[in-house]
């Protein structure tokens, strides 16, 4: 009796599941939300979007993307492209003039409830990075979300907010810069 040797299957890249996508494969629709939902919805959040309405702009970044996949190109990752299409979904939302809240911060690293010193003293920071996230300008403020938050290349920060990947560097550094000055 012989053994089965089962080869593991590699998973496909972004731009290999927009392909099956293209092709009528609804499973690889399925795991390029899978993939990107968390990131993306992170990012929605730190430009503004209230908590229960990023589900929503979710739902709307997905919908228009996959409507819009035949002019995917790959000139971009996936991941770009999705994220320009996420921030365009965002902004058609704040321009219909509901919930002009312009951030939000994540409570992911909480203090020990056990030292309450600790404790104001991460309130107090956290309010001064919440005031000075939203004196950035809005183009600082994308690229330091989408650098410090979701970790794109400057490449990848570039195709999203349609600029240059040396002027994503330039926000990146003055957004760097005002947020240290208006934590010390």
């Amino acid at each position: 009796m012989r053994a089965l040797s089962i080869e593991p299957v590699a998973p496909r890249g972004d731009e290999a599941l927009v392909t099956a996508y293209q092709a009528g494969d609804e499973g690889a629709a399925s795991e390029l939300v899978r993939r990107h939902s968390a990131g993306l919805a992170r990012y929605l959040h730190g430009l503004g979007a209230p908590s229960a309405d990023v589900n929503d702009l979710l739902q709307e970044a997905f919908f228009r993307a996959f409507r819009a996949a035949a002019s995917f190109r790959g000139d971009s990752s996936f991941r770009s492209w999705l994220y320009r299409i996420g921030a365009n979904a965002a902004k058609d939302h704040y321009r219909r003039g509901r919930n002009r809240v312009m951030l939000s911060i994540e409570n992911r690293d909480l203090v020990d409830a056990a030292d309450p010193g600790g404790e104001a003293e991460a309130t107090e920071a956290e309010d001064r990075l919440h005031a000075a996230l939203k004196l950035l300008p809005p183009k600082q403020r994308d690229v330091f979300l989408l650098r410090a938050q979701q970790g794109l290349a400057y490449d990848e920060i570039a195709v999203t907010l349609e600029t240059t990947p040396g002027a994503a560097r330039v926000h990146y550094h003055h957004a760097v810069k005002r947020l240290k000055e208006a934590m010390q």
